[in-house]
């Protein structure tokens, strides 16, 4: 298997406080439109893998808002495994389990992590290639259960089109510390994932030019 590209800089802009707890200023800022928008397309129950949870900002806001659902934390850092765990231990929610370490561009995942209900990426395919977003579709796909639903949240291309400076620079910049990683095509996104076997359900705009992408196994 080769070698795991490793995160630009500009993904770890995290900050540890006394308790071992991560704070990065990204999920702070965007949390509650995210849980707010997953809330509204989620199914009442079953369970919920979030892939590449982070600090685990995230996840204590997405398992308060839909306590039906059984949330599942990853992570790849051992450090940020421990910041999620941190912060589902302050919250105290009963829905939650651990996190555990997945790599989800890796090939194969999927098989040992089936039968989920929904699926959540955020901030994540701008950060690898082209391949790896492609794999880590392909794998959440399996691992879906009939009726479950795949979101995808992040900063895309319209298209091949970037739509603003600001997404100009932060591509370029993005690609100047790796020439593979960068935004991808709304477009050939959803694709991959009508190709894995999902039916894509919609595509929202969300704040700071950034895209809900739905898909539901059929």
């Amino acid at each position: 298997m080769p070698e795991r590209r490793k995160l630009p800089p500009s993904a770890s802009v995290a900050t540890p406080d006394e308790n071992g707890k991560l704070f990065a200023p990204s999920p702070d800022r965007n949390a509650g439109v995210i849980t707010d928008f997953v809330s509204s397309v989620a199914p009442v129950s079953g369970n919920a893998l979030e892939i590449a949870s982070g600090t685990g900002q995230h996840i204590i806001q997405l398992a308060a808002a839909m306590p039906g659902l059984h949330w599942q934390p990853t992570e790849i850092a051992p450090e940020r495994r421990a910041s999620i765990d941190t912060y589902l231990s302050e919250a105290n929610l009963s829905n939650t389990s651990p996190a555990i370490q997945l790599d989800a561009t890796a090939p194969g995942w999927g098989a040992h992590h089936q039968g989920q209900s929904l699926i959540l990426l955020v901030n994540l395919l701008h950060l690898v290639s082209k391949a790896e977003a492609q794999t880590l579709v392909a794998e959440a796909a399996q691992a879906l259960k009939s009726g479950g639903l795949l979101v995808v949240y992040g900063p895309f291309m319209r298209g091949d089109t970037l739509i603003s400076e600001g997404d100009a620079r932060f591509h370029a910049n993005l690609q100047s510390q790796d020439p593979e990683i960068g935004y991808k095509s709304d477009q050939t996104v959803i694709k991959w994932g009508i190709g894995a076997g999902l039916s894509h359900q919609r595509t929202t705009q969300m704040p700071a030019n950034n895209l809900a992408l739905c898909w539901q196994k059929t």
